[in-house]
């Protein structure tokens, strides 16, 4: 399916969720100098000053109501605040943040970097799953992991591909052609992808007939969760069942 599967009520209920999540894995005693194995070369610091910045960054736009590029953008400083006031800044942002989405009209204007309705509805997905993926980065990083949770996996794997994909936000620069079916068997969900070149489509599902025939070349399947990490490269394709070309799933991958 190609249509959006999140409600502004889905992505608050997650950000209350994986937002303390996070931060408790982050609050672990001694995590703040522990390396994250999924963002090389980053600690979990790093991490909270990130997402800290990204949460200051969306606040300072988002309720503009003008769809025009904002002219500042998120800046990871390593000094301000200092590393022990890190987690207590990184508290006042995720507070202020969720404040403003809360009492944001999800059809307000708002600027964003997708080929995607201006409206402040963007945010309010893209800052649920921006704080999953990490939750599960921290969690990875103090040695346990919890999976982000299905109806917001599926929302977040067409997120990657009706958003990230159509942006130019993919990792791989390898260009190929063919077409790519995910499946999330604990969520009843299927996407056909097709991909030419630099180019890549959703193809819409409820307007596909049963004669017709998308000759998928690759077909991966598992939970909504681990495809949603395997798009975002933390995790590899060799944790879904996949049958045909893996090559072709590398170029499904955002970031």
């Amino acid at each position: 399916m190609s249509k959006t599967h999140g409600t502004r009520e889905l992505w608050l209920g997650a950000l209350r969720a994986d937002g303390p999540a996070f931060r408790m894995a982050a609050g672990v005693d001694g995590a703040l100098a522990e390396p994250v194995p999924s963002c090389p070369e980053w600690t979990v610091e790093h991490l909270v000053r990130h997402v800290g910045s990204v949460y200051a960054w969306v606040r300072s736009h988002v309720s503009r109501g003008v769809t025009t590029r904002p002219e500042t953008w998120p800046v990871v400083d390593e000094g301000n605040p200092p590393s022990a006031d890190v987690l207590a800044w990184w508290d006042g942002e995720y507070t202020a943040l969720l404040q403003v989405l809360d009492g944001l009209d999800p059809e307000r204007p708002a600027w964003n970097w997708a080929p995607q309705a201006k409206t402040a509805a963007f945010w309010h997905r893209r800052m649920a799953h921006e704080t999953a993926v990490h939750r599960w980065d921290a969690q990875m990083a103090t040695g346990r992991t919890e999976p982000v949770e299905a109806r917001l996996a599926v929302d977040g794997i067409t997120e990657v591909l009706d958003s990230w994909l159509p942006a130019g936000r993919r990792r791989s620069r390898v260009h190929r052609s063919g077409v790519v079916q995910l499946s999330a068997v604990d969520a009843g969900h299927d996407w056909f992808v097709r991909l030419r070149g630099e180019g890549v489509a959703l193809l819409d599902m409820d307007t596909l007939l049963d004669t017709d025939d998308p000759h998928a070349r690759v077909a991966a399947q598992g939970t909504a969760s681990d495809l949603l990490l395997a798009l975002y490269g933390r995790v590899p394709f060799d944790v879904l069942d996949v049958e045909g070309d893996v090559t072709l799933l590398e170029a499904l991958r955002a970031g």
